[in-house]
């Protein structure tokens, strides 16, 4: 990978970073820490419990995949500063580049995660 490629994937990687950040900023009304976020989530309303909860869950997941979104978008800066960006986490091999035009923030080539996913769904 040459040195202009590498500054263009940190770039795209970074501006993806912004925005997952962005994203869960604008989720929790703005810049509020967890607890913040946590102690509107259980505040008593007016709405059903069951629908408080239903809410909560919602919230919840949208927050745990905005968090592993944020991961796997490090991990990947990680890579590419080790070198190692756009090779298998599990077998070595090279990721096609259509995939990682298409994901850039992708781990594993396409066998490897369809094993994965197979293996632990």
């Amino acid at each position: 990978m040459t040195p202009t490629e590498t500054d263009r994937i940190k770039r795209m990687l970074e501006t993806l970073r912004a925005h997952v950040l962005a994203r869960i900023a604008e989720q929790r009304g703005g810049v509020h820490s967890r607890a913040d976020v946590a102690a509107e989530q259980f505040a008593p309303t007016q709405d059903s419990h069951a629908q408080t909860i239903t809410e909560r869950d919602i919230a919840l997941a949208i927050s745990e995949h905005e968090t592993q979104e944020l991961a796997n978008i490090d991990a990947a800066l990680q890579r590419l500063a080790a070198g190692t960006y756009g090779q298998c986490i599990a077998c070595g091999q090279e990721i096609a580049t259509a995939r990682l035009k298409a994901w850039p923030d992708v781990a594993r080539c396409i066998t490897c995660q369809q094993q994965a996913e197979t293996t632990h769904p």
